[in-house]
């Protein structure tokens, strides 16, 4: 059975009758991320590329970061419908959140980026979003800041140390320090059974036996654990015929090679990046609970069950490491717009 249908699978088991309880393997959170071989984290690594994801001179009008629509301060998105780029230019989906995405199987809603490094390549040359004109100009910019080469020789070494591959090394490195433990859901699972009020805890059984977790599964709630840039992937909606699909303009964006297929996105702190989905269609948790149920599972729900849906999902929001917003290399009299 392929990895992208196995969701439907468990989905069927559902419908039949048998709880999907059997399926839900409860975890908490890890507090560190794995890494690549070719790309071990180093606190010289996430020094650059902490600096490198706050630097605006990465896009071609010097206003937008990689911070503009995933914002560490907050939700680790923009809490936009769609993310905004240079010019205030903006897409077709929502910026996702960057917290605990290094435990994601794939980057982006379509999962076309296998690794974080791959991703973070990708918006500096898209048009709508950071707007340079291809990575050679980019990492010329790069070069033309004095002040960052020796920050790229003391994360990378070597002779020529400042290069596009780099910059995504880095930039993955410091994301992958973006990871929110310690949630009231983490410290029940882990034994504190006061972590989570009564109406929580039925939401988390209510979460199983409904058949969310049939797709939001492992620890970050994104899905089983799978080889890097392997992706886990389902249909959305599934069951199209309802009142939510034509109301949100489900159908519109056809998502992973037009099947309307897409990366399960984690649910960790849910409740910090509304609007939902990946249009930002739906303005708050308790509608995505409901569209949800009704476009995924066929269900309709009770209005205590959207509720104890809803306190579980609060649960899930993590601790958030402290973000110190970084002193970045200048220029010496002059700047980008000047040249």
């Amino acid at each position: 059975m392929s990895k992208s249908r196995f969701p439907f699978f468990l989905s069927f088991i559902t419908l039949l009758g048998f709880s999907s309880q059997i399926f839900a393997q409860w975890e908490a959170l890890p507090e560190k991320a794995p890494a690549p071989a070719d790309n071990p984290t180093t606190a010289a690594k996430v020094e650059l590329g902490r600096s490198l994801f706050f630097d605006p001179r990465l896009s071609s009008t010097g206003t937008v970061s990689c911070n503009s629509c995933h914002n560490v301060m907050l939700g680790g998105e923009d809490n936009r419908p769609v993310a905004m780029g240079v010019h205030g230019k903006t897409g077709g989906r929502s910026a996702p959140t960057v917290w605990n995405s290094a435990f994601n199987s794939s980057q982006f809603w379509d999962g076309r980026a296998k690794s974080l490094e791959e991703q973070a390549l990708g918006p500096i040359t898209n048009p709508i979003e950071m707007g340079l004109k291809n990575h050679t100009v980019a990492i010329n910019r790069v070069r033309a800041i004095k002040a960052y080469t020796p920050m790229f020789k003391k994360a990378f070494g070597g002779k020529n140390p400042v290069t596009i591959d780099n910059v995504a090394k880095a930039i993955a490195a410091y994301e992958r320090t973006l990871i929110t433990p310690n949630s009231p859901y983490d410290r029940y699972v882990k034994g504190d059974k006061s972590a989570l009020s009564a109406q929580q805890v039925k939401g988390m059984k209510a979460f199983a036996e409904l058949g969310c977790s049939g797709c939001h599964s492992g620890p970050a709630f994104s899905g089983p654990a799978m080889a890097p840039g392997t992706g886990f992937f389902m249909k959305f909606p599934t069951y199209s015929k309802n009142e939510y699909v034509k109301k949100y303009d489900l159908m519109a964006d056809k998502g992973r090679g037009d099947k309307h297929e897409w990366k399960v996105p984690t649910l960790r702190n849910i409740a910090l990046t509304a609007p939902y989905f990946h249009n930002g269609k739906v303005d708050t948790l308790e509608e995505a609970v409901r569209v949800m149920a009704r476009t995924q599972l066929n269900k309709k729900l009770t209005h205590a069950q959207v509720e104890e849906l809803v306190a579980f999902l609060q649960a899930l929001t993590g601790e958030f490491p402290a973000q110190p917003m970084p002193r970045l290399p200048s220029t010496d009299g002059w700047t980008f717009t000047s040249k």
